[in-house]
Parts: C-alpha cells; structure tokens; sequence
C-alpha cells in the first residue's frame, strides 16, 4: 500500500511549455545523439512531445521512450492500436529514427508522429518486461542511449542517478531541491559530476496530475500550496530543480560579490571551522576561509570561482564536524524541554545569552546557549590567475 502511495505521488507530468523552456539552452548538445525518455508513457509524456516534433531541428539520431506497465495514464491515447489488446495495459516501447510530414500540411506536428506510429512501419513494439527504468530490457535501451532526458520518480531519485552515473550517461532530469543534500547526490555536486540546471531555484513549476490525484488534492490539500487551478485545470505545485550534466552558459558565469567580511556580520560556526552566510546574495569577497552558505548557492555556483569543501552536516559522518554535543537539551518557547539530538544535525551558532529564536540548546560539553542551523553549503573562493 506504501508503494502505491508513492507511486500516485510520483505521478506529476511536467508541462510542453516547461519543457521548451529549459531545454532551450541545451540545444548544441543533442545534434546526433540518441535520446531515451525513459520514466514515460509516450502520447502522454511531453518529453515524448517535445524531442518527436522538434527532431528534425535538433537533428536527432533516434527517440526511444519507454512506458512503465503500472503507469495510470498509458495507452489512454492509443487503446485502439491492433497491438493492444483490449482493456490490458502492457508495456511498450516507441523508437524513432525519421520524422516526415506524414499528413503533408507542411508542418511536422503531433498528428505527424500518431500517423508514423499508426503506419505499417511504425516502431511502437510490447516490452518483454515491466518498462521499469531498473529493468535489464530498459538498460540495454540506456546503454544505446546518449542523453537522458525525464522526470523521474522523485522517491527513487538516489537509485534513478546511480544509475545514470554506472552507465556513464549525459542527462537533463527534475528532481526535488532537497536533493542536494542526500548523501548519494551532494558528492557528485563537489565533484562536479553533475549541477543544477538553467531555472533559476526560486522558480516555480506546477505539473499536470491524473484526475485521481486532482480530486484527492482539492479534497485533502490547500489551494495555492499543493496545487493551483488555470483555466479549470488543477496543477500540482512541487519543488523542483532541473539536474544535469551537460555543460551550459550559467554555470560559467561569476557572482558578483561586494560584501566586506567582519567578524561580527559573519560568525564562525561553533563545530565547523567556517564563518556564517545567511544570503548568498551576502558572500564577502575578501574572506580567505571556508564559508558557510546556504543550499540555494547551488544555483549560483561557479567551479571556475569557488571550490566546494562540503556539507553541513556530512550526513552522519563527521568528517569537518569539530565537535559533537552531548546529552544535549532542547528548549522550546512554551518551556518545555526534549532531546536535543538535532543540534549534531547542522551547524551551529553559539551565544553568550540566551537567543531571542527558538527552539535553542545546551549541551553538557558547552557553556553556550546553541542555535541550529539549515544545512549550509561549505565553500571555498578560488583566487584568480
């Protein structure tokens, strides 16, 4: 039932228009190169959508899109197809080596591609297996595969880019922000094994649900929070970030720094040997040690202008963590107290007086009153030649 659960919850398909948005700024990088969609039911998928009708421009050398048999949307749009049999979902395949105005309107279009697939050559064929990206069917797809492109299920995120990473693959994916800070992911960020993408963090994406998943958002869930409605249409809000390793123009542009660093503007952490920045916006530019910044730096990180150190925390592993605080408390602003384990889970400020925030903490190893802090990006500026 668990798995179920999160498998509507995975079911958010990203919109044409984001879709072109982004993938705009790849465009050099897809001439001659086999793309495989591979979390996608093809007459559902806008991914599909996008790399069948721009083909021919982006001089592609073949689509593949492979659809999952559980999908809840697929074979919505081709049931009638002599290769399915009637009311039975099975898993199917979609490779596409040429696009032609197949209706000769003189435009290449979707009815173009239903006509190539609905032709005695078309190139849609039943999978062996379930469609699952993990599947042996589906990485053999993946090794033939150049660019990977799709939204993947965000609860298998850290399984979804293993993979990707085993087989060596370039790809243009969504995943949640939160990412970059699970222990499988941030390593590949500080290696610059992978980045984040052209749409800005602070940009918001509302995805097309299935109509279950409308109703049970209206029924259960805040409009404006979890969904929005357009035109009649209900749209599920989730954070997201575009995640890539191909190379683009933003990841080569500076920030600009204007800030002077002063001890009291920048406190030094009381269990990481780094000083406090609370806005990226606020780096100095003069400060020679390691700064602590938040996640959302990410989006601005340039690895020709910073160097990136680490995580705060290492998720478990204290490995720049100077200090660990024991038996700690936590204090809450209605007086009441309980464990206080969570101030080993970030960095942490120290204050002569009791903070003004709460919740705070002591520790038997600290005279100090003790903040914690979201987790913080820990980086170093890189000189210039």
């Amino acid at each position: 039932m668990h798995a179920a659960n999160r498998a509507k919850q995975d079911e958010y398909y990203t919109r044409l228009e984001d879709i072109e948005k982004e993938l705009s700024y790849y465009r050099k990088h897809f001439e001659g190169k086999v793309v495989f969609c591979n979390c996608d039911d093809p007459f559902e998928s806008n991914f599909f959508k996008y790399f069948a009708i721009n083909f021919n421009f982006l001089k592609l050398k073949k689509l593949i899109c492979t659809c999952y048999v559980g999908s809840p949307v697929s074979h919505t749009k081709l049931n009638d197809l002599p290769l399915f049999q009637k009311n039975q979902k099975l898993p199917y395949k979609i490779e596409i080596t040429e696009v032609s105005d197949m209706n000769g309107d003189g435009a290449v279009d979707l009815s173009d591609i239903e006509a190539l697939l609905r032709s005695d050559n078309n190139n849609l064929t039943i999978l062996d297996e379930d469609g699952d990206f993990r599947s042996e069917e589906c990485i053999e797809y993946l090794k033939e595969s150049d660019i990977v492109v799709t939204n993947p299920p965000f609860s298998l995120f850290r399984e979804y880019v293993s993979q990707l990473m085993k087989y060596g693959k370039k790809f243009i994916i969504l995943g949640n922000p939160n990412a970059v800070t699970y222990k499988e992911i941030f390593p590949l960020l500080k290696a610059n094994k992978m980045w984040i993408g052209v749409k800005p963090w602070s940009e918001e994406l509302y995805f097309n649900v299935p109509k279950e998943r409308e109703r049970w958002l209206v029924s259960n869930k805040k409009e404006g929070s979890a969904y929005v409605i357009r035109n009649g249409q209900v749209l599920g809000r989730a954070p997201v970030l575009w995640y890539t390793n191909l190379d683009i123009d933003k990841r080569h542009e500076s920030l600009i720094m204007y800030k002077k660093y002063s001890p009291d503007e920048y406190p030094k952490y009381d269990n990481y040997d780094a000083v406090n920045v609370d806005k990226v916006s606020d780096i100095p530019e003069d400060y020679e040690g390691v700064l602590g910044v938040p996640i959302t730096f990410l989006d601005k990180y340039n690895p020709d202008q910073f160097d990136i150190v680490g995580l705060a925390p290492e998720r478990g592993r204290f490995v720049l963590q100077n200090k660990k605080y024991e038996n700690a408390v936590q204090h809450n602003s209605d007086g009441s107290i309980q464990s206080g384990n969570k101030v080993n889970d970030g960095p942490v400020l120290a204050f002569e007086e009791k903070p003004g925030k709460f919740p705070y903490y002591t520790a038997d190893n600290s005279d100090k009153y003790l903040q914690v802090l979201y987790a913080r990006i820990l980086i170093r500026r890189k000189h210039e030649n």
